[in-house]
């Protein structure tokens, strides 16, 4: 079956590139939670430096950054504009947000194993993508972290 899938264009994203080397970028991390306001800048209360690549990336050479585009993985929490972490060394399980081409078009999904093989968006909007023999189905990697910043 080569019957191209409705609506793989809308959330397709861009490839950003590999991530850079950010060693010595590391920022403070307060030991407080904040309820709300600001934790007091003394140096008594930090817990040590944060550095963003270290924990959010675990496979450096095998992870790459996507931006989202379009609306349905709204539910997923993934909005138009945001980065997308995604890991080409984690195996992809069912439920997983993935990183795939369906016959030449690159689209987020969740990636669902049973009852059926399909992709499917987190949007009522959107139709699931069921995978049938004869489409072109590839897997690029499994969406491990959103950066989505609050004002842009």
């Amino acid at each position: 079956m080569n019957t191209k899938p409705a609506l793989l264009h809308d959330a397709s994203p861009d490839i950003l590139g590999p991530p850079a080397d950010l060693a010595g970028r590391a920022l403070p991390m307060y030991l407080n939670t904040v309820a709300a306001g600001f934790p007091s800048p003394a140096q008594d209360y930090l817990e040590g430096c944060l550095d963003l690549h270290e924990l959010l990336i675990r496979h450096p050479t095998a992870t790459f950054f996507v931006r989202a585009r379009g609306d349905s993985m709204r539910g997923a929490a993934i909005f138009d504009g945001d980065i997308l972490l995604v890991d080409r060394a984690l195996q992809a399980q069912h439920q997983d947000i993935v990183i795939a081409s369906v016959n030449g078009d690159m689209t987020v999904k969740r990636l669902l194993l049973q009852p059926q093989l399909m992709l499917q968006a987190a949007n009522p909007k959107y139709p699931a993508i069921v995978l049938a023999d004869g489409m072109d189905f590839e897997l690029f990697g499994v969406v491990s972290s959103v950066i989505h910043q609050l004002k842009r």
